[in-house]
This record gives C-alpha cells, structure tokens and sequence, in this order.
C-alpha cells in the first residue's frame, strides 16, 4: 500500500546535509523503476514529435535530433520511492534547444511528455524550458533500454516520474492536465524540496 507523506520515514542525512531533500537516501545505485515492460525501439525509424501550441510543427529524426547541438550537464536524481543519486552526468541536447525551433505560442503554458508505451507526464513549460534535458547517455555510457534509451526527458528540480523514459513527443498545452502517474493520485508538481509524493487530500 502507498504510504501518505506524512508517514513516509524521515531518514538521516547520511553526511550530505540540506543538499538531499527530506525523506530520501543517497544510493549508488540506479534502480529500476517504471510503468510497463520495456519498449523495443529502432533508431532508423524513432522521431521526436514536438506539436500542439506551436508556429511550426515537428517530428525529428534521430539524425535531426543529435544534430542540434549535443552538451553535458551534471544533476542530482531524486526519486519518489525514496532514493537520491548525486552528481550525475548526462549527455544530450537541452529541452530549449528542441522546442525553441517549434515556435511555442504565447498561449502555450504546459507541456504533456508522451513515450512509447503510452506513458505521459506533465510539466509547467517555464520549468522545462528553463532546467528541461534530453538525455541519451548517463554517466558517460549510453543508457540502459530499462532506463530510458535511447532518450529520457531529465527535470532535476522534480521527482524523477516527470523524468520520463522513452519519451517520443512533447504536447505544448494552453492549460494543464494530468499525466499518468498524476491521474493515480501523485501529486502534479512533484517538488522532492516540499515532499510533494501524492495529492493533498491522501493526506486526509
């Protein structure tokens, strides 16, 4: 059973202080966490769609895709089960970089994340596209399949459900909606700062 927020343990500190939120341990390991088996996809025929509340309409090739300008970026990883990885590595192209060519519209406040095998999330477009990644290589080594290959949509700033795997398209949206995990009674925001697991009234 899915614990309330208010009975998730809080656990110490293990030496890294403020740095990791309330309620998580550092690991270091990467487990596996993710809704649904693991899609099989070719990168001879994987496009990124980018469409919605947008001036110019997309779908990348992988080749299109790499060829926006590949760069590095170190973040911390915070999962909702309770688990912290620090400092890690991630090569790919910032979000900005893929949707800024789309055009957004100016009614355009949020994004949808669609992935193969029908997963979505929800993310306030300011947050994406001022922290957002594509991520195709961690820690210097292409992503594991189980992990996301051969791109994961990396939000630091959240629990790492909104960092979806296996993510195919980006839905620009005038008003915000629920995503999968969000539809089940996770909370839409996710801030691991405010311990923001599941909605307000679970805690009821």
């Amino acid at each position: 059973m899915r614990k309330r927020p208010d009975q998730v343990k809080k656990i110490g500190d293990q030496g890294y202080g403020e740095r990791v939120p309330a309620g998580q341990y550092v690991t270091q390991k990467f487990p596996v966490l993710s809704y649904g088996s693991t899609p099989k996809i070719d990168l001879k025929t994987w496009t990124l769609r980018v469409f919605g509340l947008v001036g110019r309409p997309l779908e990348l090739s992988w080749e299109q895709f790499i060829g926006l300008g590949w760069t590095t970026i170190t973040s911390d990883f915070h999962c909702v089960t309770q688990w912290s990885a620090l400092d890690q590595t991630w090569e790919g192209i910032p979000f900005a970089a893929v949707i800024g060519p789309a055009m957004p519209k100016p009614e355009a406040k949020f994004i949808m994340a669609h992935c193969f095998g029908g997963y979505t999330t929800n993310i306030p477009l300011d947050v994406a596209m001022n922290e957002g990644f594509f991520a195709h290589k961690q820690n210097g080594q292409e992503m594991g399949k189980d992990h996301g290959w051969p791109l994961r949509l990396l939000i630091p700033s959240r629990y790492a459900w909104k960092s979806a795997k296996w993510v195919n398209g980006i839905e620009l949206m005038p008003q915000d909606a629920p995503g999968f995990w969000e539809q089940r009674g996770y909370n839409n925001n996710a801030d691991p700062w405010k311990e923001e697991r599941f909605w307000p009234e679970l805690n009821r």
